[in-house]
């Protein structure tokens, strides 16, 4: 019993060994085929088909909506005030909307003296009209009693021929008396025509000088209720104080600007290039913009303007910032202005032609070269590029339609030979 015993047991152990080594080979066998999945796989090289593509060299840079014609509305001329009311930004207004009205006490004053200068000036015409119509009643009635003494004396003269020669004499210079101061009163009269006359008109023009002047204060004044010329959009301008938005309480004064109203009939759209992107961009270039705050709306357009002089990023600062204009030439919708903008700028563009990824193309000995996949291996084949772009280029030279070309350099174990 014993013996059987051990004999079961040894068969047992034979048994386990024997699958244990069967476990082992299968795991060998299994791990080598796993290699050799996991070689295929890296061998396995993307590729990119030759196909005719349009060739597309473009820029975004973010720009901001703005009106190509706007009506901009300043403080009046000789004017230092203050803002007593200022229209809320953005509200639309229509033609004769109050848009902001202004405060200066110099001018409030300027008027009121003016108002009391000219007052005065009429009382004193009509004070000096007064004296005059005396005066002239007072000669009247001088004249008046000449010509009654000189007819007494020409009737006293019918009894000269009954006098003796001294009366006579006596009657005769009376009567020359009485003509002398008759052409002494008209002469007086005369010149008292010509001298009120001469005051007169110097009084009148004085009031018509004060009243021009009383007139353009009162015009001033009332200018200094600022109305829109037309309707739109009011945006508040900034104060050349403060830089920030003018607001109720701020001084202003002549020529600074208070509102915009621009025209949203036509918009353009301005952006700020760096100096390497303003290199690249030309003017005419085609523009495609997609607005922040209108999803879904593109519009078109080209580049108008390109201000050569460049403005610092911030104080003191080396890079640069460029001024770049675009016309928004068509759009489903005509944005609003300050609305942001998303511009992409075409530099060039070429259509109908052999496009490739920059990384396609690799340097050997001073040659473009591309690996051009033969069933599976890899020809490595010069060519020749045309326009280029960060990304993409355009090959003149060396690639048909239809053919592969390798995303990665292929190992040398996998490249057949070269083309040349």
């Amino acid at each position: 019993m014993k013996t059987e015993r051990r004999s079961y047991i040894c068969e047992s152990h034979l048994q386990k060994t024997i699958v244990e080594r069967y476990v082992a080979l299968f795991a060998l066998l299994f791990l080598f085929l796993l290699s050799s999945c996991n070689k295929n796989k890296k061998e396995e090289i993307s590729t990119y088909p030759i196909v005719k593509s349009n060739f597309e060299n473009s820029l975004v840079i973010d720009g901001v909506v703005e009106p190509v014609r706007f009506s901009t509305i300043v403080c009046p001329n000789n004017v230092d005030a203050v803002i007593t009311y200022l229209i809320e930004e953005g509200t639309y207004v229509n033609e004769g909307d109050i848009l902001c009205i202004l405060d200066d006490n110099n001018l409030k004053t300027n008027y009121e003296n003016l108002l009391i200068e000219l007052e005065t000036a009429k009382a004193e015409l009509n004070k000096i009209k007064a004296d005059l119509e005396m005066q002239y009643s007072l000669l009247d009635a001088q004249v008046e009693n000449n010509n009654v003494d000189t007819e007494i004396a020409q009737l006293d003269s019918l009894q000269l021929n009954f006098a003796t020669s001294t009366q006579k004499r006596i009657k005769e210079l009376e009567l020359e008396k009485a003509i002398i101061e008759k052409n002494k009163f008209q002469n007086k009269l005369i010149s008292l025509e010509i001298i009120n006359q001469s005051e007169i008109r110097k009084m009148e023009l004085n009031i018509q000088r004060l009243s021009n002047r009383t007139s353009s204060a009162k015009k001033i004044l009332d200018g200094l209720t600022i109305r829109s010329p037309r309707k739109g959009l009011a945006i508040v301008s900034n104060s050349w104080l403060t830089g920030d938005k003018l607001k109720v309480g701020d001084n202003v004064w002549e020529e600074m600007p208070l509102i915009t109203i621009p025209e949203v009939a036509e918009m353009k759209v301005k952006m700020m290039a760096g100096e390497v992107e303003f290199r690249q961009i030309s003017e005419r270039d085609s523009v495609r913009f997609n607005f922040d705050a209108m999803p879904g709306s593109t519009a078109y357009g080209s580049i108008t303007k390109k201000l050569p002089v460049g403005q610092p990023y911030k104080r003191d600062s080396k890079v640069k910032y460029f001024e770049i204009e675009a016309s928004i030439d068509s759009t489903t919708q005509v944005p609003e202005p300050g609305v942001t903008a998303n511009c992409k700028i075409f530099i060039q563009h070429v259509r109908d032609t052999i496009v490739v990824p920059q990384i396609t193309i690799y340097e050997e000995d001073s040659l473009k070269v591309v690996f051009v996949k033969k069933k599976n291996k890899f020809e490595m084949r010069p060519i020749k590029t045309g326009l280029t772009s960060s990304k993409l280029a355009i090959v003149t030279e060396g690639l048909s339609i239809g053919e592969e070309i390798a995303f990665i350099k292929p190992p040398l174990s996998m490249v057949s030979g070269n083309t040349k």
